[in-house]
């Protein structure tokens, strides 16, 4: 599987997911059309496939432009019929989305919003606004224990070696939040170093970003040990945490207090 980072818009991530022997491709979470146009030229593939994690504009602005230019269907959760633009084929938990020969299995995974979806290719996680580098997204639509249950409990189960394509380039500022929690965090401290090295000499126009200075895709592994919205078992986040939330003592409870103190930071 071959996967294409677009920076789009501000921050965002749109991924372009092809399978290098049939040259068919599907473009996930895409807010404009332009860069995806000229990636999908440049490259030579087939876009058969717009796919949308959640509602967001900034996730699914091109859709209808996409769905037109390239004659492609529109994915998203059922649920969100009406909200994402375009959509066409509603999915649900467990099914499945092909891209030429590759096949994704659609995770639903409300909390930031209620119809969020992911999908999960073999070897790689494409998350949305769920799962960030370091972080985790906003509870607009959700509660913290449906964000526990997507995190923990669904994305988590996942190999360890899953590459983890999030929506936005958040990982520096989520790492130094997460420093204030766990500063004794040795694999925290060593990925804020990186991080902080891959962004030092980031272009002043997000859209001309190099791949050097992209801090995506993490993988699962790297955030067991580094996000604290998955790390309600570490002692050292618990004692910062309880500092403000002293009834925070279940992991719900913990990931819900990290999120308002995230949300204040």
């Amino acid at each position: 599987m071959q996967v294409e980072r677009i920076p789009t818009l501000n921050d965002n991530y749109t991924y372009l997911v092809i399978d290098p022997e049939t040259r068919k491709a599907a473009v996930i979470d895409a807010p404009e059309a332009d860069p995806v146009v000229r990636r999908v030229d440049e490259l030579g593939v087939q876009l058969t496939k717009v796919l949308s994690t959640h509602h967001h504009w900034d996730h699914s602005g091109a859709n209808q432009a996409l769905a037109k230019r390239y004659d492609a269907p529109v994915y998203g959760h059922s649920s969100d019929a009406g909200r994402v633009p375009a959509l066409s084929e509603g999915l649900e938990e467990g099914d499945a989305v092909r891209v030429g020969n590759l096949e994704a299995r659609v995770l639903f995974i409300p909390a930031h919003t209620r119809g969020h979806i992911a999908y999960a290719f073999p070897g790689a996680v494409f998350c949305g606004d769920t799962l960030f580098a370091g972080g985790c997204g906003r509870l607009f639509e959700g509660t913290p224990e449906m964000m526990h249950r997507a995190l923990n409990e669904v994305l988590a189960k996942l190999p360890d070696e899953t590459l983890v394509y999030c929506g936005h380039e958040y990982t520096e500022s989520n790492l130094r939040f997460a420093l204030t929690l766990e500063p004794g965090n040795a694999a925290l401290q060593e990925k804020f170093r990186r991080v902080q090295a891959q962004r030092a000499s980031r272009a002043t126009d997000w859209h001309d970003a190099t791949p050097a200075e992209m801090t995506i895709p993490s993988t699962l592994a790297e955030e067991k040990a580094t996000n604290p919205f998955m790390r309600a078992h570490s002692v050292e986040l618990q004692a910062s945490v309880h500092r403000t939330h002293p009834g925070a003592t279940d992991p719900v409870a913990i990931l819900g207090a990290v999120r308002e103190l995230k949300d204040r930071f």
